[in-house]
């Protein structure tokens, strides 16, 4: 599975997730490779654990930076996309930042539509530019 492919997995898992509040994040991923609903690796899995594990920095973010958007607004596909990449930002210090935005681009391009993926760009554009996520990404790497 290429790393696209698992990014598409790690989306539909956040996807899926937004629609069952109630059930984790584990039991959703076992639940689709039991019924072999899709084929989950381990970076599509730990992608979608660590983005939940960290969901409510991850939101914060996207509130901070969705200047005039309130979350509520922003569709659950979105929504996912958003979470997926900023997780990558974040956490993912193998996968360089222009990656993780484009790949995010190319999902809405495919769930979304463009409009999405202009409002995704920017706010990745502005999260990877703040003196917050410069600051994150150094204590992280020391």
């Amino acid at each position: 599975m290429t790393r696209r492919q698992a990014r598409e997995k790690a989306f539909a898992l956040l996807f899926e997730k937004s629609f069952n509040s109630d059930v984790s994040m584990r039991d959703i991923i076992d639940f689709a490779l039991s019924e072999r609903l899709m084929a989950i690796d381990s970076f599509s899995s730990s992608i979608a654990l660590k983005a939940w594990e960290n969901i409510f920095e991850i939101d914060d973010l996207i509130e901070k930076n969705a200047i005039g958007w309130k979350k509520s607004r922003i569709s659950k596909v979105t929504l996912a996309i958003l979470r997926l990449a900023i997780c990558e930002l974040l956490f993912f210090d193998e996968i360089p930042v222009s990656v993780s935005i484009n790949e995010a681009v190319e999902l809405c391009k495919i769930y979304a539509d463009e409009a999405d993926a202009s409002f995704v760009n920017g706010i990745l554009g502005s999260i990877s530019k703040s003196k917050s996520f410069e600051k994150t990404k150094l204590a992280e790497s020391e």
